[in-house]
This record gives structure tokens, C-alpha cells and sequence, in this order.
């Protein structure tokens, strides 16, 4: 998402058009959540989806028209028997606001582009049958619903949900009788990778790609290069400790100790435990951790924090190489993250898209215009 706002924010400087299409409702079993946004631009530019390809088509088409009239459009689509129709093929239906956000409807978005490249938390405040949308951060605003007052209270509402580290989820609220989807983007996940051993690049590679900003940190200064790992954001040469002493650590931040080394192993877990981190891995065989157990115990550490520990590392996918390693302790951080069981889709039962039923959907809704 902020790789979008990002995008439309470029397109703006060179004075290509585009449009956007957010989902603004979801029941049953849809493919994305509320809030979930792709964009078109006027040179065939696409980016992001709102479904596995069901609906993708049909939308360009409605981008298309709606950066040639300027007038906002929601579509409904769900599930359906006729052959012909454009609907969902695994069931349940959306709604999708597709609204001109060109520089003329989308005013002011160019200014925000530091907040995007430093990852500061970003509020998409999307007006439902006004079809605009008003981007916020902590001290700049873009864009306008048109209405004064109405501008003040959605972007109030916005800056209460700037929580910085983990995303609010979406879902309509009424702002002043106004049907408004709130769309979350937090300050990136940071993954911390202590250790330039061969498995550290993918793991940072494969990271990097699902919207983490990534360190590489060992003491051996030859080892730890900006040529070896050229994905990562900072590579730092320090001890591990000490350079985790000094950072900012929150519950988006996961921590792998990859250094396989009980004088770094130790005293660096020792902090991760302790810390707000919200996964904390170790690599090493069983043999390794039940020494490194011993020592941490030894040290202070409790069970409690000792159950916080993933060691050995990663889900069990028989990974052979560093890459499907890295794979496998991805996997992992992202199921800790998201509240997934990382078992097979096939072994459970129950929808495959995890929704909150507390958040009401948006019903009968009319086109905006």
C-alpha cells in the first residue's frame, strides 16, 4: 500500500492520470480484506490486486471510465450461477470504489512522498459515496472530501489510528453521517539478522519482498558488506549485543540469531527475550539449543521468556537449501505475525480469509456521484 501511494504520488510529478479501486465491503469468503486498494493509470500501468484475477479485467475497464469522466463508480460483485457474468469464483461478494486520483482529484499527495520513503504510518481515508479520498499522516494531510468540517473530523479520526508499528484493520465507519473506510499503513516491519552467515541473504532477500526493512549485523567487518548483502537496508559491523542494546525494539520487529555461536548467541537472546520483539528465532540443532537452553537458564532467563524462543528456527517444509531455509523461517514470522497456525489449508476447516464478524459490512449502498 505505500508502494502505491508512493507510485501515484510519482505519477503526479510527470502528469500521468490514474485511478482508484479499494475495496469498501466484503461478506463470505472474498479474496481481500476491506481496505485492500490496486490502482490503474492512464498509460496501462497496473498495480495490486483485489482478487485472485476474478474481477481484475472488469475493473480496468471501470478505471478506464472513470479517469475519462472524473465521476467515481462502486461495483458490486459476488458470487454467480450465469455463465456470462464477471463475479467471484470462490464465493461471497465486494464492493469496489473506483475514483479518479489524479493530481486534479487526488490534490497535495507529491508532498507526502518523505513520509512514504522514511516509513512513517500513513491513514487512507477512503468516503464511500463521495468517492474521494484523503491521505493523513501525523502532520500532513492530501487531499479533500470537499467539506471543511467534514475534512476535520475524518482526519482526527485517521490521526487515532496512527498507531506507528501495527496496522488498525479496515472497516467502514460513519464520520458525520458519511460511510468512510479507514485503510491502516503502519511504519514497515524491521527484521534484524544477526549473523552474515550464506542463509542471512535470502532470508533478508525474501524479507525485503514482503515489505520489511532489513539489518545485517556481525562483528567480522569482512564478512559484513554492503556487496554481500546488497538487499539489506543497513548492514552494521558491531557485536550483536551491543548493537541490539541500541536499537528501538517494538512488536513488529523480528529478531534472527543466526550466528551459531554460544558468545553472541547468548548474551543477544538475552535482551531479544526480554525486549517488545514480536518473534525471536534462533538457528542451531537440537543439540545446540538445549546447550543454549542450559545457559540461559543460567543467566537469568525464565520459561516464560524461553517460550518465546523459536529454536530450531523455522517451520518444518524439509528445507535443504539456504533459500528454501529462508522460506521456511519467513513462513513462520508471517504466521506469528497474522495469528496463523502454519499447518496445511487442506488439515483445517472454516474460511480460507480470516475476517473480524465484529465489523459490520457496508450495505446498500448506492453509486456515488
Amino acid at each position: 500500500m505505500r508502494e502505491i501511494l508512493h507510485q501515484i504520488a510519482e505519477w503526479h510529478r510527470t502528469g500521468i492520470d490514474c485511478a482508484v479501486a479499494t475495496t469498501v465491503a466484503a461478506t463470505g469468503s472474498a479474496p481481500c480484506p476491506v481496505g485492500s486498494v490496486m490502482v490503474f493509470a492512464d498509460t496501462g500501468t497496473v498495480i495490486g490486486g483485489l482478487t485472485g484475477g476474478c474481477i481484475e479485467s472488469d475493473l480496468w475497464h471501470v478505471a478506464a471510465a472513470v479517469m475519462e469522466s472524473g465521476r467515481p463508480e462502486l461495483r458490486r460483485y459476488s458470487d454467480t450461477d450465469a455463465a456470462d457474468a464477471i463475479g467471484l469464483v470462490c464465493g461471497g461478494s465486494i464492493e469496489v470504489l473506483v475514483q479518479p486520483a489524479g493530481p486534479r482529484h487526488l490534490t497535495g499527495l507529491t508532498a507526502l512522498s518523505d513520509a512514504f520513503d522514511a516509513g512513517r504510518p500513513v491513514e487512507l481515508a477512503t468516503l464511500v459515496d463521495r468517492g474521494r479520498s484523503i491521505v493523513v499522516t501525523d502532520d500532513a494531510v492530501a487531499g479533500t472530501s470537499c467539506g471543511s468540517p467534514l475534512d476535520a473530523a475524518i482526519v482526527g479520526r485517521a490521526r487515532t489510528r496512527l498507531g506507528g508499528n501495527t496496522a488498525v484493520p479496515a472497516y467502514p465507519e460513519a464520520i458525520d453521517g458519511e460511510r468512510v473506510v479507514f485503510t491502516s499503513i503502519p511504519a514497515p516491519p524491521r527484521l534484524v539478522v544477526y549473523g552474515a552467515v550464506d542463509l542471512a541473504r535470502p532470508l533478508i532477500r525474501a524479507a525485503t519482498s514482503l515489505g520489511f526493512t532489513a539489518t545485517l549485523c556481525d562483528p567480522r567487518a569482512v564478512f559484513a558488506t554492503t556487496q554481500r548483502f546488497p538487499e539489506a537496508d543497513e548492514v552494521v559491523v558491531d557485536r550483536p549485543q551491543h548493537h541490539l542494546e541500541s536499537m528501538d525494539i517494538v512488536p513488529s520487529t523480528s529478531i534472527c540469531v543466526l550466528t551459531h555461536d554460544a558468545r553472541f548467541d547468548v548474551p543477544t537472546l538475552m535482551i531479544a527475550l526480554r525486549s517488545a520483539a514480536g518473534y525471536v528465532g534462533a538457528m542451531g540443532s537440537r543439540r545446540t539449543h538445549r546447550d543454549r537452553v542450559r545457559r540461559l537458564r543460567a543467566e537469568g532467563i525464565t520459561d516464560t521468556e524461553l517460550a518465546r524462543l523459536s529454536a530450531p528456527i523455522g517451520l518444518d517444509l524439509g528445507a535443504v537449501t539456504p533459500a528454501e531455509t529462508a522460506v521456511s523461517i519467513l513462513a513462520e514470522i508471517v504466521a506469528r505475525r497474522r495469528g496463523g497456525s502454519g499447518r496445511a489449508l487442506t488439515a483445517l476447516d472454516g474460511p480460507i480469509h480470516r475476517r473480524n464478524d465484529n465489523v459490520p459490512d457496508i450495505v446498500g449502498a448506492a453509486n456515488p456521484s
